[in-house]
């Protein structure tokens, strides 16, 4: 296969290996990267040729930092919703790919690895993280939902751990994500390089199991009790009343992380990860959000202050939680205008 603008796509042996390209852009998730990744997926899959499918990054700073929602805030400041919605549904169907996908899926998440960019590596069947991951979901402080299945892992990890993740945008290390269930192996950053070539050279994962080692202990697993006391409060001013209770630097640290985010963001993040039923449910009901974000929500006001004038003073639609109306929430948790996304007979659809 020949190498796209944003990723390198090729055969080595028996291993289908795409690696991101975009290292000025810290390698953000764009249209053409998901629809070259979909294309390659698709092929391989069909492939007896490919054993195993190995997606990395060039840089060192990042495998990925999430979606390219500059692209997504320069379409909507134009008026332009349905290119946006058309790169989410194609985003979340690749998401749903790596999911279910029926060979071994190795992801490299060695730098940042945030958003978009844990929805092509949290997916996969076998995750690495190294000495040098950072793993984030901080959809909150630009006005989004924890999106790209994102919703599903946080649902499921230990005890109540995914909601405080969500709401407070918390970073995880490389043995954090482990505790955390968004990574499988922890491998030293100096030996990627020899652990990739011996993939190849195999053919087979075999040499994973020997390059992978026990990671240090998780500094996130020992805020697991007071994570499961607070954060299974059944609404966000309930958590934050637990946190203002509870009154440790921790809780305070994220009773402000929660307070800077969108009041609408953080709401709703709780209802798509509590809601959560299946990975399908999960993209189904954060599309539904993102479908309407641009129109509805805070979103284009968040990429302004955090992404674009980086003057990180956001101005909310709302002043706080129990400003945003009742009837506001509903509307983002309905079917998406011209209907939910298709993950049955996605295959067939443009």
């Amino acid at each position: 296969m020949e190498s796209q603008q944003d990723l390198h796509v090729r055969v080595e042996g028996r291993v289908g290996r795409i690696t991101l390209t975009r290292p000025q852009a810290l390698n953000a998730v764009s249209h053409p990267i998901v629809d070259a990744m979909t294309q390659a997926l698709k092929a391989w899959e069909r492939d007896d040729a490919v054993a195993f499918v190995l997606v990395d990054a060039e840089g060192g700073k990042a495998f990925s930092a999430g979606g390219d929602l500059a692209y997504v805030y320069r379409c909507g400041k134009a008026g332009d919703i349905e290119a946006p919605n058309r790169f989410w549904r194609d985003e979340y169907r690749l998401n749903a790919l790596i999911d279910r996908y029926s060979k071994p899926y190795v992801a490299v998440m060695d730098g940042i690895v945030m958003g978009g960019g844990v929805g092509i590596s949290g997916h996969g069947s076998h995750r690495i993280v190294t000495d040098n991951s950072m793993v984030a979901m901080p959809e909150c402080a630009v006005g989004l939902v924890t999106d790209v299945g994102g919703s599903w892992l946080l649902r499921n990890a230990p005890g109540h751990m995914g909601e405080y993740l969500g709401l407070t945008g918390a970073r995880m290390k490389g043995e954090d994500a482990i505790y955390a269930g968004f990574a499988d192996f922890y491998v030293h950053r100096a030996r990627l390089a020899d652990l990739k070539a011996a993939l190849v050279e195999a053919g087979d994962l075999a040499p994973l199991d020997h390059f992978a080692e026990a990671p240090p202990a998780s500094a996130l697993a020992t805020h697991q009790t007071s994570v499961d006391r607070i954060f299974s409060a059944s609404s966000v001013p309930g958590i934050m009343d637990r946190l203002r209770a509870d009154g440790s630097d921790w809780a305070l640290d994220a009773l402000s992380a929660i307070a800077r985010g969108s009041p609408l963001s953080a709401i709703m993040i709780l209802s798509v990860i509590r809601d959560a039923a299946s990975m399908e449910t999960a993209l189904r009901n954060e599309y539904r959000f993102v479908s309407r974000v641009l129109e509805q929500g805070d979103f284009l006001e968040g990429i302004r202050a955090i992404v674009i004038d980086k003057d990180r003073r956001p101005v909310w639609l709302h002043r706080d939680i129990a400003s945003v109306p009742a009837d506001l929430v509903a509307l983002m948790r309905r079917e998406a205008e011209g209907g939910d996304l298709d993950l049955l007979n996605w295959e067939d659809k443009p």
